[in-house]
């Protein structure tokens, strides 16, 4: 872990305010007091370390991104401007945050700078070895998407939010959205016909609406 994550980690600690609305706890995290820094990390964490963890598939490197994440917030708190919407303002950095990583991603591997990633960790003893395997292979298929179709996917099939919603985080038209899912569902479904075994236990999840 890098020390600034070492040095995020470390502000978690403060005075109690979990009663603050979260109105209170933007007012404060931009005027910079130190106590809204960890109450911010203790009360949105959860959501994007969840959120991250779906679109990588791995929790080592969804730990890594919301170190990331919370670096950018605390850096762009100054910026925020209507007090009520600091989830979305978060949640809106994660997005961001997660498409450079996919373009990152993406660059080394056209430069063939390291080896295919691991996308489904040992430690997930919930599932058989035949169902880690077969989420290995979808996560790699989301791999082949573009960052912003893997993301438009992740977030209306397995977030669950609207087509509004994804607009707005991501700061795209509803058309453009539209366009992602059904350009995302559209691939992986013919990658996934290719694949008898994937085919068969994700049968009929990924068509589009």
């Amino acid at each position: 872990m890098s020390m600034r994550s070492r040095a995020l980690l470390s502000l978690v600690v403060g005075r109690d305010q979990k009663d603050a609305s979260d109105a209170d706890l933007a007012r404060s995290l931009i005027a910079g007091e130190g106590w809204a820094i960890g109450e911010t990390w203790h009360r949105f964490a959860p959501m994007v370390l969840t959120t991250a963890e779906r679109a990588v598939g791995s929790k080592t490197e969804a730990e890594d991104l919301a170190q990331e994440v919370f670096y950018r917030v605390f850096r762009a708190a100054p910026s925020l401007r209507e007090t009520d919407s600091l989830r979305s303002f978060i949640y809106s950095i994660a997005v961001r945050t997660l498409r450079s990583h996919f373009r990152r991603r993406q660059v080394r591997a056209w430069l063939s700078l390291s080896r295919p990633e691991t996308l489904v960790e040992p430690g997930h003893s919930t599932l058989d070895v035949e169902s880690r395997e077969l989420l290995r292979k979808f996560y790699v298929l989301l791999d082949r998407l573009s960052p912003r179709d893997r993301i438009v996917f992740m977030l209306r099939r397995v977030e669950g939010m609207t087509v509004e919603e994804i607009a707005t985080v991501m700061h795209l038209s509803v058309s453009t959205v539209k366009r992602s899912m059904q350009h995302a569902s559209s691939r992986l479904s013919r990658w996934i016909d290719n694949d008898r075994s994937l085919a068969e236990l994700l049968d009929g999840r990924f068509t589009v609406t």
